[in-house]
């Protein structure tokens, strides 16, 4: 895969896109850190590769939620814990 710099992406964005559909994915850095994904695609495939960009971000979303559950040791709290938690927000709302 291609790292390719913001400074690089405007001085040189001719030869990006002629490149791309070769490279498939380039990654776009700041300051050497990467920031963006240029990837090719068609009017054929643009659906299924923004679906696929979708399901990634939501696998990702959901990876940090477990990861985050248990470092705070939330993993572990039982149904009745739950259902017990869900009754005390609706009867905080009912006030």
């Amino acid at each position: 895969m291609k790292f390719l710099s913001v400074r690089d992406l405007k001085t040189k964005s001719s030869q990006v896109w002629k490149e791309l559909p070769d490279q498939k994915d380039m990654v776009i850095t700041s300051n050497g850190r990467p920031i963006a994904i240029l990837s090719s695609i068609n009017e054929e495939n643009l659906e299924q590769v923004l679906a696929a960009f979708r399901r990634a971000r939501a696998m990702q979303a959901v990876n940090a939620i477990q990861y985050e559950s248990v470092r705070k040791g939330t993993d572990r709290i039982t149904l009745d814990e739950i259902e017990d938690e869900i009754k005390a927000v609706r009867s905080n709302r009912k006030k």
